[in-house]
C-alpha cells in the first residue's frame, strides 16, 4: 500500500503536533526522529537519558499510534521488570496507573513488551484508528499525548530524564 501525500502530510501534522507540545515540557528530553525506511513506521523518540527514550510512532499500514517506552540497555530492560514486578502489580495494571495519573481512563491498557532489531526492549501501548484521518482529531491527538504522559510517569522513576550521557 502506497501513501497518498495528504496521508504523508497528515502524519508530518500529527507527529509536529506531539513534538510541539511537550517540547517547552523539561520532563522530556531532547527529541529525534527513527523511521523505518520502509516508511512501515515513523518515530519521534524523546531522550530519557543515555540509554532510554519514550516514543511515539505512528504505524500507517496498521494504521495504528503506539506509544511507549525503550532501552538499548539489556539491564536498564531487566531492571525496569524487576521494578513492575516488585509493584504487586502486572504490566497492564503499572501502565493503567501511569495513565490515569495523566487523566486517561484506561482500563487494562494493552501493553506489548518485546524486542526490536536485536537491539531495542520496548515496553508499548498500541492505539488502533480506524484511518489514518483519525491523526486530525483532537480527541486521538490528546488521548495519545495522555498515553506518553502516562508512561513517562510510570517508567520515569526508573530513569534520570537528561542524565549525561558520559
Amino acid at each position: 500500500m502506497t501513501l497518498s501525500n495528504a496521508d504523508l502530510d497528515r502524519i508530518e501534522a500529527f507527529r509536529t503536533f506531539i513534538e510541539d507540545s511537550v517540547s517547552a515540557d523539561e520532563r522530556y528530553g531532547a527529541a529525534a526522529r527513527h523511521d523505518r525506511e520502509d516508511g512501515s513506521t515513523v518515530a519521534t523518540r524523546f531522550s530519557a537519558g543515555p540509554t532510554c527514550w519514550f516514543e511515539v510512532a505512528v504505524r500507517p499500514l496498521i494504521p495504528q499510534v503506539r506509544v511507549g517506552f525503550l532501552t538499548d540497555d539489556r539491564w536498564k530492560s531487566e531492571e525496569t521488570e524487576q521494578a513492575i514486578q516488585d509493584s504487586g502489580d502486572n504490566m497492564h495494571e503499572f501502565v493503567e496507573i501511569g495513565f490515569e495519573e495523566a487523566g486517561l481512563e484506561w482500563p487494562n491498557p494493552p501493553v506489548e513488551r518485546y524486542r526490536e532489531g536485536g537491539k531495542y526492549f520496548y515496553f508499548a501501548t498500541p492505539l488502533t484508528i480506524d484511518d489514518l484521518t483519525d491523526l486530525d482529531q483532537e480527541t486521538v491527538r490528546n488521548k495519545t499525548l495522555r498515553m506518553l504522559e502516562g508512561y513517562l510517569i510510570a517508567f520515569g522513576p526508573m530513569i534520570s530524564v537528561g542524565e549525561d550521557e558520559d
